[in-house]
């Protein structure tokens, strides 16, 4: 740690204004003043999850180039889902470097996907206010390169394993209901539940509905596997 900034050996910038970096690894129970009035590193992580975005699509678009949109529609959810961010956080140890109440790290909190996530995205937008799109770039195709070449194929979502899952088994489609809306209006968390015909239900948080329902989906498929 350097004045108080955490040193990151992946990020491969020198920042002019170190705080964008400190704000970024504070989660709201330890954010004071001005950082706490904005919870934290929320802002942040807003415009981070569209600059990930944006370089993964460009990502995907250069390296895949004959590949149908649908095909590098489905690539471009693996890759910025909360599972994923949290896996490579998870890589460069985020987690040591997120500031957060005693009580949030003594329950695990520093190994949660959804902080570890929030965190990653939010390193990603103080790269780029701080460089521009550049330093951000380059910080995300040295984490998520390696991704791409996990596998060739575009990989199935979830929601339409489960669908094949259940028609395939002879089981009419699960359905999805969005139950709860929670959050500021830049930030909003839905809460969708997911029912079967047999009566199984999950219920899952996203940014989204649609990432909502996607790890409804996924929780569905590991219960019904375990069954």
């Amino acid at each position: 740690m350097s004045d108080g900034i955490p040193v990151i050996t992946e990020i491969d910038h020198g920042f002019s204004n170190p705080d964008l970096l400190r704000v970024a690894l504070t989660h709201r129970s330890a954010a004071k003043g001005k950082d706490a009035l904005s919870g934290g590193n929320e802002r942040l992580e807003f415009l981070g999850d569209r600059v990930l975005g944006l370089v993964v699509a460009e990502m995907l678009y250069t390296r895949f180039g004959r590949e149908r949109e649908g095909a590098m529609a489905k690539r471009f959810v693996a890759l910025v889902r909360r599972e994923t961010l949290a896996r490579v956080a998870n890589q460069i140890n985020l987690g040591d470097h997120i500031q957060m109440a005693k009580g949030e790290r003594a329950a695990g909190a520093d190994a949660n996907p959804a902080i570890l996530s929030d965190c990653m995205e939010a390193v990603i937008a103080a790269l780029y206010l701080d460089g521009g799109l550049e330093p951000a770039r380059r910080f995300i195709e040295k984490l998520w390169t390696p991704l791409l070449d996990e596998d060739n194929k575009p990989p199935q979502d979830a929601k339409t394993q489960l669908q094949e899952w259940l028609q395939g088994r002879g089981k009419p489609l699960p359905k999805y209901e969005m139950v709860g809306r929670e959050g500021p209006a830049h930030a909003p968390i839905f809460t969708i539940e997911l029912t079967t015909s047999d009566g199984d239900r999950v219920s899952a948080e996203g940014k989204s509905k649609r990432e909502a329902e996607q790890l409804a989906a996924r929780m569905m498929l590991d219960k019904l596997s375990d069954e």
